[in-house]
């Protein structure tokens, strides 16, 4: 048997339909996002079971998610939180804000998001002047992807030892490997892959799926 299964698009759809639980909420949300022009920034359904998995893993009760859009992979975050749970969603635009709030509100998760328009950078600054350092249980970062290194060592500083970050787009659609291929995004994703692999304040899993999934576990 092969040890690396080629991917295809039916067997994504047989891992979405027996391999998550998408709520009617969720599926009516993925739809409105299908029909807009940026449908591709969206998370695969898969990714959002994950998130929500994680979640519900650590017990989280305050999580973040830097890069919005709609706010699917947010109402998959939310979902899984406790009652008294809090998910701060950050979005340096706020054009699909209205999207988003409505099917919050659909779903009964409005109250557990904390939706902020702004530069991440600036909002995750703000947060760690107010103390507010070591007490995230998990941050998914899916944000401008020149500043994910940046991004990174910011978000660190919120997370609670024990607690995960989550990067979306490692891969970059396959430009990383691709040595001709050289603009912001990629560069700095190329750059945080590799101070990943060393760090040793975390654990590292990189999952071949969507466009490339890692986690990382702080331990110090």
């Amino acid at each position: 048997m092969a040890d690396r299964l080629e991917m295809t698009s039916e067997l994504i759809d047989y891992v979405c339909e027996v391999g998550t639980r998408e709520t009617p909420a969720l599926a009516k949300l993925r739809q409105r996002t299908q029909s807009l022009q940026e449908a591709d920034m969206r998370v695969p359904q898969e990714q959002g079971q994950l998130l929500h998995f994680l979640i519900r893993t650590l017990n989280a009760k305050k999580v973040m998610e830097l890069g919005v859009f709609t706010g699917y992979s947010s109402l998959w975050m939310a979902s899984a939180l406790p009652d008294d749970g809090k998910l701060i969603a950050i979005d340096k635009r706020p054009d699909w804000q209205a999207i988003a709030e409505s099917h919050w509100q659909e779903a009964g998760v409005r109250n557990k998001v904390d939706f902020r328009v702004g530069r991440a950078e600036k909002v995750i600054e703000s947060l760690l002047d107010a103390g507010e350092g070591s007490t995230f249980d998990l941050i998914f970062i899916d944000a401008d992807k020149k500043s994910y290194t940046r991004y990174y060592e910011l978000a660190l500083k919120l997370l609670r030892t024990g607690g995960i970050l989550v990067f979306d787009n490692m891969l970059r659609l396959g430009d990383v490997i691709n040595s001709s291929v050289s603009d912001p995004a990629v560069d700095d994703i190329r750059e945080l892959n590799q101070k990943l692999n060393q760090d040793e304040r975390v654990v590292i899993s990189m999952l071949p799926f969507s466009d490339g999934l890692t986690l990382a576990l702080k331990t110090s």
